[in-house]
């Protein structure tokens, strides 16, 4: 874990911002629509489990991963005043941690990808942490010109579609389909920008 990642400094506020909350509801509707129900599935870059809470009842358990050491303690925290028995906390950084030996039928993921620069291994990992025929759902954005970051980022501008549906064929997954989700706005007036969040769901 990186002590000093924003995603630490934030964890304590994260579920304070209602666009947020929204967000995650609106990316578990979607994945409830098209994907039915399923015994195990992990939540990958799960932050403080706004996802994984919300898609819950659509498995029988379900992992939360993340890196960030400060997430993960506030997540501790809400399964244990939720009482939620379906759900459970684990590090887990796919960029430098070997594959865990679990295998799932859905894998999850919201607004984690554009963070992670390779997304090629990313997709071949998530392929191998499948049982067969289990279900990805990739929930991120569309490309945009930088602006909802800031110059200061240097992850991707969120993904042309067809671009990442053909990585994902090519890590392995059929069936590759998009639908947008939630649309997002930064800034005010004039000024006010939309960003689409798109979800991608395939097949192992």
């Amino acid at each position: 874990m990186n002590p000093t990642s924003p995603f630490d400094a934030s964890a304590r506020t994260w579920d304070q911002d209602p666009v947020k909350l929204a967000r995650a509801q609106a990316v578990a509707d979607g994945i409830r629509n098209q994907v039915p129900r399923q015994p195990r599935a992990l939540d990958y870059g799960c932050g403080t489990g706004l996802l994984g809470f919300a898609l819950q009842s659509h498995c029988d358990h379900m992992t939360l991963a993340d890196s960030s050491a400060g997430m993960l303690a506030v997540l501790d925290e809400k399964i244990t005043a939720s009482g939620a028995t379906r759900l459970r906390s684990t590090r887990l950084d796919l960029v430098n941690d070997p594959l865990p030996p679990e295998r799932y039928e859905l894998i999850c993921t919201l607004m984690t990808f554009h963070h992670i620069a390779d997304t090629d291994k990313l997709l071949r990992d998530m392929h191998a942490l499948l049982a067969s025929s289990g279900y990805l759902c990739v929930a991120d954005l569309d490309a945009e010109d930088g602006s909802f970051h800031g110059p200061e980022f240097d992850g991707h501008q969120g993904f042309e579609r067809e671009a990442l549906q053909r990585q994902a064929e090519a890590a392995g997954f059929r069936d590759v389909s998009f639908t947008t989700v939630f649309n997002m706005q930064k800034g005010t007036g004039p000024q006010q920008t939309e960003f689409p969040i798109f979800l991608m769901v395939a097949r192992k």
